[in-house]
């Protein structure tokens, strides 16, 4: 039950020399700077989610909240208190590591029990709260049992289980379930967003997978090099891009992008993709009159599942299809347009029963007004905004 604040904070390592680790981190005279100017407000209950790919900071943030690294700069608060030289133990914050780290010579009940019993607190108190746990997490026949004879599942289980018995005021967790597979990943994710029904505490997960952070977050922070590139919330994010790293990273399969130009008549847009001509809807074009933004080349984003193959005279982008994905509900369509490799996500209601798409066949796609992103090819921004 806190809220957390993070302003300015930054992260910097000294600079060993090793180019092949700075990926394209800031350097300076300082170090490799790998979480730079940080600023975020966490709501009391809420649950952020921290996504990005490998090297973005996102794991280096997470533990700089638990006190398990140094901040360079900057300020943190939990619940108003400035916690920057407030020891780990004594933040009332508990995390849950993406190993389990538990310890194999104990019970599940004993690795629930342990942190308790380091702060002395009474027995019946202790077995309350771990029977509460277990049962909130589904585990209580397990509690007899040691760690080797659990599944991945069962384990993170009672690794959460012994996060959450110290009833934390924050609860960090550091992708859980990254060593899961894939049906295990979309059970232990149900189970979370019951967990966080159950438990009044706040959330910071963190994840390289943009699935887990659109279906569990409240809101998702984006990152990249160190950067916080959007905050929003998870259909927020998806459906308004600040930027093509944003628009690519999140929605899988991800956006196709195509070199175009945005032209202008008068208050109205249109994009032109090789010869097909695209007015924009009125929300769009307002957002870009707002912008005052002139016609020039650009970068034109669309979604696989929002392209179509109805035939649209004067509209139409040629292509060159690759490789079909037939994926019960729908088609995936690989295909080649315009120098650049995407997607079409064809629902197979759409298809006749016997139709099929060919390597090398000809495909004609185009798209509408209202679902196109228009960036910039200088500066990757998404013009709208």
């Amino acid at each position: 039950m806190a809220t957390v604040t993070l302003k300015h904070i930054e992260k910097v390592y000294p600079n060993t020399g090793d180019k092949k680790k700075k990926h394209n981190l800031k350097v300076t005279d300082e170090g490799v700077v790998a979480v730079q100017d940080f600023n975020l407000d966490i709501a009391d209950q809420e649950f952020i989610v921290l996504v990005g790919p490998s090297g973005c900071g996102k794991s280096t943030t997470l533990r700089m909240v638990a006190g398990l690294e140094d901040i360079t700069r900057g300020e943190l608060y939990i619940d108003g208190q400035l916690v920057n030289d407030v020891a780990p133990k004594d933040r009332d914050i508990s995390m849950v590591f993406q190993n389990y780290a538990l310890y194999p010579h104990m019970t599940v009940r004993q690795n629930m029990e342990f942190p308790l019993k380091l702060r002395k607190l009474p027995k019946e108190e202790i077995d309350k709260r771990v029977n509460h746990a277990a049962e909130i997490l589904g585990i209580t026949e397990y509690l007899n049992r040691k760690p080797k004879a659990l599944s991945g599942g069962q384990r993170q289980r009672v690794a959460i289980g012994r996060a959450i018995v110290r009833e934390p005021k924050v609860l960090l967790m550091d992708e859980p379930l990254s060593n899961l597979d894939a049906k295990l990943r979309n059970q232990m994710r149900a189970e979370i967003l019951k967990l966080r029904k159950k438990i009044n505490t706040t959330f910071i997960y963190v994840t390289h997978d943009q699935t887990e952070a659109m279906t569990l977050g409240d809101r998702i922070v984006i990152m990249k090099d160190g950067v916080i590139q959007q905050v929003g919330a998870p259909q927020e994010v998806y459906d308004n891009p600040v930027n093509i790293f944003v628009a690519g990273f999140i929605g899988v399969p991800q956006m196709n992008f195509y070199d175009g130009e945005l032209k202008k008549d008068g208050s109205k847009y249109c994009v032109q993709v090789e010869d097909a001509l695209i007015p924009l809807d009125e929300s769009k074009n307002q957002h870009l009159l707002a912008q005052d933004i002139k016609p020039q080349e650009i970068v034109v984003g669309v979604r696989p599942e929002h392209i179509s193959l109805e035939n649209v005279p004067g509209r139409m982008i040629h292509g060159v299809a690759d490789v079909s994905e037939l994926m019960g509900a729908s088609v995936h369509l690989h295909i080649n347009a315009v120098g650049k490799d995407g997607i079409i996500i064809v629902p197979t209601l759409d298809l006749k029963q016997d139709a099929g798409f060919q390597p090398g066949q000809k495909i004609d796609f185009t798209f509408g007004g209202n679902v196109v992103h228009v960036f910039s090819k200088e500066t990757g921004r998404n013009l709208e905004y």
